[in-house]
């Protein structure tokens, strides 16, 4: 059943999103050569802690860290551990927090130093995708409305759309209804109302769409390889324009 938000339970939203918004802000500021992926998880933890608030995903189903970090041709759900960030790399890195019973989820991947120029169009790319399915984030559209105009510009610019990991409702729950997939034919899927609140997160390839799962059985990388980026916010659907709960200045 998908959840319409009281103004009571927004604000609670809007206080959690800044929150998880400040503490990936700040993660993306030791997105540097030689920082461990461990240490960013710290650094993310730490900040979350001294808000008030607790991290979303440490513990989740047995998660181990308290952001997931994604490092290259990991998708998502990477395990923050002793690998130390090389210049070149690009590291996903996403974060939840939740305060006062409230969830806010955001993503975003970084380039560690000087990156190939294809890879930086990968990032700005998805990016940019989530901004463009956030056009059609309005009462009286359906959810595949936003899933249809991100995939049309990931594949316009010869990138593919994972297919197995969508974005989700969010609130009370890290996890709600309605999905949101990435992909598909548009008007389809539940109406949007206001009051709704729903985590968007395009994960992008450079090469082909497939992906594997790790035998840690929670980090997803490409089949081929490749890069891989993830952009995220939890948004708000109103009677107007939609309300970013997790924007940080990126």
């Amino acid at each position: 059943m998908i959840k319409i938000k009281a103004p009571w339970e927004v604000e609670r939203m809007r206080a959690a999103g800044k929150i998880a918004a400040a503490a990936l802000r700040l993660a993306g500021e030791y997105a540097k050569p030689g920082v461990t992926t461990q240490e960013i998880d710290r650094i993310v933890h730490d900040y979350i802690v001294s808000q008030g608030a607790t991290p979303s995903f440490l513990n989740y189903n047995g998660f181990p860290g308290s952001a997931c970090i994604s490092v290259n041709e990991q998708v998502i759900h990477g395990i923050p551990g002793p690998y130390r960030l090389r210049e070149g790399d690009i590291v996903s890195i996403d974060v939840g927090a939740t305060k006062d019973g409230y969830v806010g989820d955001c993503a975003n991947t970084f380039p560690v130093g000087r990156v190939d120029e294809e890879v930086q169009r990968l990032i700005a790319v998805t990016r940019q995708s989530f901004f463009e399915g956030l056009k059609f984030a309005r009462e009286g559209y359906r959810i595949s409305d936003i899933s249809h105009a991100i995939q049309a510009y990931v594949e316009a610019n010869g990138f593919s759309v994972v297919r197995e990991y969508v974005g989700h409702g969010v609130g009370s729950e890290l996890h709600e209804a309605p999905e949101v997939p990435n992909y598909g034919r548009p008007g389809r899927g539940p109406r949007l109302v206001r009051g709704m609140t729903i985590a968007v997160e395009p994960m992008v390839n450079a090469g082909g769409a497939a992906i594997k799962v790790l035998p840690d059985q929670w980090t997803v990388v490409t089949l081929d390889g490749k890069p891989s980026a993830h952009y995220e916010n939890t948004i708000l659907i109103t009677a107007g324009d939609p309300e970013i709960l997790t924007l940080g200045e990126d």
